[in-house]
């Protein structure tokens, strides 16, 4: 049976547009696994460090206006499908309106390529800001560009003139008052959900929380620092437990953290406890890590006797002096008594409440940092802010 080339065209890219289709539902379902289910196991195109589907699912380059790239994907190719039968739905009364796409191929033409041109800047991207490639990804730009090519005629024009078509078949359109209200309304709609998934990023979690930490990177001082020994409200009822580590690198993001939650909210005080992962003063280690945070959690505790823990905690967090001069230093900074402070770090006093609090805070189970105890409950590791804020209220703190 002979088909019109016009035909053989369409079916060919039905094919494609079907399989890139296929292709974008294996990614929305890598995405929704690497974002939204933490007991997913790794999935078959995440081989290595490189070639890494899961990790570019994680990163905020992975959606648009808060919409995932592989929805938009999926869109992409529906929209391809109904203009592959555009000249059938318009006989339907309610699908009239595709009468309006009088050049479907050339739609097809441009969406293909436009698509193949956003996917190598999205490749670029991955390949040298990320560092890592997504091999579907990669696999549904060579489809889109095959898209293009199949529906372009080069022999009339390549795609500028399907360009041309395709602007000409727009303005014709929007000529006759109902579609031209029609497409405003859509627009309009259009608009406020992306506004709607673009603000509450209810589709792409790890660009909510990259903003929620963003404030917190921004650079290593505290600006919510308080001076003194108390944090919070004194002799408050609610006591909060922080286990942090002056070696840590994530600790002094916690810092801030907690010390905005103090401004924010009351009926809560924060109390310190040292958990030192350095094979200087900790026991249960079995490989340096950490070295040098026993020292100044020591050095620390001197400064508590000066009146001055809050201060000291966060210079330590911001500068992690590396020897006793650079401890000096922020001392004489504080206007401390330098030679008291050290007297008292290196009592057996101070010695002795430092590992004791090391074994309460293993018996309790804590043994990374950062982490808060709060009553009963335990929370181990970096969370967004709004999530510390909300273990807060839970447990009786208010809003100030």
């Amino acid at each position: 049976m002979n088909i019109s080339k016009e035909a053989a065209k369409k079916i060919s890219i039905f094919i494609i547009a079907l399989i890139g289709f296929i292709t974008t539902i294996k990614l929305a379902v890598i995405y929704y696994d690497a974002n939204f289910n933490p007991y997913a196991l790794a999935s078959f195109c995440s081989i290595n460090d490189f070639i890494d589907c899961d990790g570019i699912a994680k990163t905020t380059e992975s959606q648009f206006f808060g919409i995932p790239l592989a929805y938009w994907g999926m869109f992409l190719y529906s929209f391809i499908f109904l203009m592959l039968i555009a000249d059938k739905l318009k006989n339907f009364r309610l699908l009239k309106f595709m009468e309006v796409f009088k050049r479907p191929l050339d739609y097809i033409s441009m969406l293909g390529l436009i698509s193949f041109i956003i996917s190598m800047i999205l490749l670029c991207v991955s390949l040298f800001e990320i560092k890592k490639l997504c091999v579907l990804c990669a696999f549904t730009y060579i489809l889109n560009l095959l898209i293009s090519i199949i529906a372009t005629d080069f022999k009339n024009g390549g795609w500028v003139q399907a360009f041309k078509n395709s602007v000409a078949d727009f303005l014709d359109a929007v000529k006759v008052r109902a579609y031209l209200i029609a497409f405003i309304c859509v627009m309009v709609a259009a608009g406020g959900f992306l506004f709607w998934t673009g603000t509450s990023y209810k589709f792409a979690p790890q660009v909510k929380r990259q903003k929620q930490f963003k404030e917190f990177f921004a650079s290593k001082h505290n600006q919510y620092a308080v001076s003194g020994n108390v944090l919070g409200d004194k002799d408050a009822k609610l006591k909060v437990y922080v286990y942090t580590d002056y070696m840590c690198p994530i600790c002094p993001v916690y810092n801030k953290m907690i010390h905005k939650l103090a401004k924010e909210l009351k009926g809560f005080e924060v109390i310190h406890r040292d958990l030192p992962l350095d094979m200087e003063c900790n026991k249960y280690l079995i490989r340096p890590f950490h070295n040098g945070s026993c020292r100044m959690a020591k050095y620390a505790a001197a400064a508590e006797a000066q009146g001055k823990f809050w201060d000291v905690n966060s210079l330590f967090f911001e500068k992690k002096p590396q020897s006793e001069q650079e401890i000096k230093a922020i001392a004489e900074e504080l206007g401390l008594n330098f030679d008291e402070m050290k007297k008292y770090a290196e009592s057996k006093e101070v010695n002795d409440n430092l590992l004791k609090g090391i074994d309460n805070s293993y018996a309790k189970k804590i043994d990374a940092t950062p982490s808060m105890l709060i009553e009963d409950e335990v929370v181990i590791g970096l969370k967004p802010y709004d999530d510390l804020k909300a273990i807060l209220i839970k447990h009786g703190a208010k809003k100030r």
